[in-house]
């Protein structure tokens, strides 16, 4: 837990400073007012992303790689410290006592929970074995032919890796997912401020939802998934894009850094990727209001954000979104063949619709769609009834908005077709719950929650909402910290519990010693490097740097 705490706080000087510096970078002499301190926080989350990526490309991402982040920190400090100093000196003036306790209880929780709980199972087949690649090599050429799932390429993979520390000579620790837990419990903890209107709004809701799935998610959000990265980030554009409507933002400016976090989602998690539909707003409003040049701007940001993604893709596997083969622009002799790269993409579909039988992909939705709903549990079953409905609803909405012409409307219609439009897809190809449920709990609440805010009366609306809002508080908070107390332990207060190991056989290639598992198909991160089967001899050349080709360029 303390190692924990000690990184996170790590953590947060370098994404403070570098997100302070990337913004007041990107808004030049334009004066914004943000608002929240958060806003620094989470761009300098994508800033660090970007560069972990970069830094894979050329070299292993460890102690290096970290000197020059904290380079990189002082020289933004240098170049921007009276801005800085104003920053913190406005904090410390206004900030409220209470909100330091909150923040501080919040910090010692979610550390607590970072630092002891379930790792994922996917984490011990492969986002271990993936992570200690980028801190041992960075990138490696055709690493998806010694196991195609080291293809899956991940920018929460290379983040990471930043912050393991692993070269200090310890455990690699695995602290980012709780970390972007824990700055989205301050965003939620951002409902109760005594500042805020006392009526309800959408942003609310969304924080509710956000507070659900940290409960969900409280216990596993110790392992590096990407899916925990996708949702928690989706969650905190969603909730900041509501604000900036219900407060009736004018400038493209906060929209158009948002949608950069929308590109950062992307490169967590492919299944996120319909979220860059809100990129339609900050676009349309520059162009009408012809600003060319900061549409040339935030479009060479957004090539900035991708690129290094794309890149790792291609070195990986040879596929410039790997498993997807409908874009084929390369062949390298390190490239996945397609009939693999085919069935792994029908894996991850089948899979997703709670089959294992590939030869199930081309089924029809209602021959898969019965048995997958009647796998649901009791909550997702009613969140998907009411998004569905919500589906209907918001079409019925957006007809009611054009025949009343209410143009008033049209920022809801946008992000609600957004988020509804991401659940369909989702629903539609891979609907495996940790990969979309973000979406599917989403979009029924903005739409319904819209439809209920405009009938209902402000004075009974606002007691129904507290009270609904206290019961499920109530329950929640009690069913939580019960089960906290009961798998409470001290084992793990000053060091996080460590990735799951698995007994391997070792075998020789090259000089080198690999490993594949005894049992099963899962090794964790100490016996590396691994795979789930034993790898026939496939090296490009004599060392693992050149990287590795596929059987039939042998």
């Amino acid at each position: 837990m303390l190692s924990v705490i000690l990184i996170w706080l790590y953590m947060l000087f370098t994404c403070y400073v570098t997100g302070f510096a990337c913004i007041r970078v990107i808004s030049g002499k334009k004066t914004f007012q943000f608002g929240k301190r958060t806003s620094y926080l989470y761009a300098g989350i994508g800033a660090v992303t970007i560069y972990a990526q970069l830094f894979s490309i050329f070299y292993k991402v460890g102690f290096m790689a970290n000197g020059i982040l904290l380079l990189i920190c002082v020289l933004c400090i240098l170049a921007f410290r009276k801005e800085i100093l104003e920053d913190l000196h406005t904090f410390r003036l206004t900030v409220q006592p209470a909100k330091i306790v909150v923040s501080m209880v919040l910090l010692l929780l979610f550390a607590y929970g970072t630092s002891t709980g379930i790792i994922h199972y996917d984490t011990s087949l492969y986002h271990a074995q993936s992570i200690r690649w980028i801190e041992e090599y960075g990138v490696v050429l055709g690493l998806g032919n010694l196991h195609s799932r080291l293809a899956y390429n991940s920018a929460a993979f290379c983040l990471s890796a930043l912050y393991s520390m692993s070269f200090l000579g310890g455990q690699s620790y695995h602290c980012c997912a709780g970390f972007l837990a824990y700055l989205l419990a301050l965003v939620c903890a951002e409902m109760f401020s005594t500042k805020r209107e006392k009526k309800p709004c959408l942003s609310d809701f969304a924080r509710i939802i956000s507070i659900y799935y940290l409960f969900m998610v409280f216990d596993e959000m110790i392992s590096p998934a990407s899916d925990y990265f996708m949702v928690l980030l989706v969650l905190y554009i969603v909730i900041r894009w509501l604000e900036l409507i219900e407060k009736g933002e004018s400038s493209y400016f906060p929209y158009a850094l948002l949608c950069l976090l929308c590109l950062t989602v992307l490169t967590f998690k492919l299944s996120g990727a319909l979220i860059l539909l809100l990129a339609l707003k900050p676009a349309v409003m520059m162009v009408k209001e012809k600003k060319g040049r900061d549409i040339g701007k935030f479009f060479g940001l957004g090539f900035l954000t991708i690129t290094p993604f794309l890149i790792r893709n291609v070195m990986l596997s040879g596929w410039l979104v790997y498993p997807f083969t409908s874009i084929d622009l390369f062949s390298f002799d390190f490239k996945i063949p397609k009939g693999m790269a085919d069935y792994d993409a029908k894996e991850i579909q089948v899979w997703g619709r709670g089959f294992s039988d590939v030869s199930r992909y081309d089924d029809p939705l209602m021959k898969w769609l019965p048995k997958w709903i009647e796998n649901l549990d009791g909550s997702n079953k009613v969140f998907l009834v009411f998004a569905l409905s919500g589906v209907i609803l918001l079409i019925l909405t957006i007809a009611y908005s054009i025949i009343k012409k209410k143009r008033d409307m049209m920022d809801f219609l946008h992000i609600a077709g957004t988020i509804t439009t991401c659940f369909l897809f989702w629903l539609l190809s891979a609907p495996l719950i940790r990969y979309g449920c973000v979406f599917l709990w989403l979009s029924p609440v903005l739409v319904w929650g819209f439809v209920y805010l405009k009938i209902s009366p402000h004075l009974d609306r606002f007691k129904i909402y507290m009270i609904v809002l206290f019961l499920f508080g109530i329950y929640k908070f009690t069913a939580f910290g019960t089960e906290v107390f009961r798998s409470a332990t001290s084992q793990y207060l000053i060091c996080q519990k460590d990735y799951d190991n698995f007994e391997t056989e070792a075998y020789q290639l090259h000089g080198y010693t690999f490993y594949y598992p005894r049992e099963g198909d899962r090794t964790g991160y100490q016996d590396f490097p691994a795979s789930p089967v034993k790898a026939e001899d496939i090296f490009r050349g004599e060392t693992i740097k050149e990287g590795f080709q596929d059987v039939i360029h042998q």
